[in-house]
């Protein structure tokens, strides 16, 4: 695997893009998804309990049904009813969310989420997201760039200059952890503080990576390297938080890749990063630690 390194050069065609059937890797530059969306109006009725349709029923016909019901019956239902927990919240109103391949498939061009409710969009809506920024690529890395693409730390800085301030997602490390392994002379740690000096101390929660393969650059050791080395990072920058997605993706979440993911994984997944979000930076209060499980 050969490619020129740095933050023009071009990755090697074997860096995968996004999900093909039968597990084969397409390194495209044209798995490409750019959303810029104001979330305040995707809490419809059906996407979110409750919606409006739900609060729609006329107060008349609620009173009627509570006289209706027997005391006892009451008391059952109530008894019966689960028990769910608070809706997580998150205080980063206007998010900037930049991926790879993996994050293209938690969109609707993705095509594997086929539910628009568990897509990641409507789950940032659901923590409290309202404008979200979302740029994903397949193949993509932070300093290498391959044919009609533009890097991980290109998409921050151009946001950078155009004027966007708010919280960060940075879903990137898979294919730069490739990159580092064959031979990339931009090692860990500096593709980490590239991205990080774009955020200038705005908030930064960064998911980690993680593979099923035992050997290659891929290979899930070359990843555990890289989420190392973002654990080593948090000492440098106190606004940075870890979302451990190795800590929570389940083998059978994998496509046979062992680098994708299948619906269910994908549908998983944008819901966790969602979540992670809103732990990382609540609403009210401060998160537990620096790497948020």
């Amino acid at each position: 695997m050969r490619f020129r390194p740095g933050s023009s050069g071009h990755a090697h065609p074997g860096v995968p893009g996004s999900r093909r059937a039968g597990g084969r890797w397409a390194a495209t530059a044209g798995a490409v998804v750019m959303v810029a969306l104001s979330l305040a109006g995707i809490a419809v009725a059906g996407v979110f309990a409750g919606s409006p349709a739900a609060r729609a029923a006329p107060a008349a016909q609620a009173t009627h049904a509570a006289q209706a019901a027997p005391a006892a019956q009451a008391t059952h239902a109530a008894q019966a009813a689960p028990v769910t927990r608070p809706r997580l919240r998150t205080s980063c109103r206007h998010v900037a969310h930049i991926g790879d391949s993996t994050s293209v498939d938690l969109t609707a061009a993705g095509g594997d989420i086929t539910d628009p409710a568990q897509q990641l969009p409507a789950r940032y809506a659901d923590v409290g997201v309202r404008h979200l920024l979302l740029d994903a690529s397949g193949g993509r890395s932070i300093a290498e760039e391959m044919p009609g693409q533009v890097n991980g730390y290109n998409v921050a800085l151009n946001w950078w200059n155009q004027g966007y301030r708010g919280c960060w997602v940075f879903a990137l490390g898979t294919n730069d952890a490739a990159n580092v392994s064959a031979g990339s002379n931009v090692g860990m740690m500096a593709r980490i503080q590239q991205m990080m000096s774009v955020a200038h101390g705005e908030p930064v929660m960064w998911v980690n990576t993680v593979t099923e393969l035992n050997s290659g650059p891929w290979s899930e050791a070359n990843e555990q390297a890289w989420d190392n080395t973002l654990v080593q990072a948090l000492a440098m920058y106190p606004n940075m938080r870890i979302f451990d997605w190795a800590g929570v993706a389940q083998p059978g979440w994998f496509l046979p890749d062992g680098i994708h993911y299948n619906p269910v994984g994908c549908a998983a997944r944008a819901r966790a990063i969602a979540d992670a979000l809103a732990r990382a930076f609540p609403r009210h209060g401060h998160s537990d630690g620096q790497i948020v499980h």
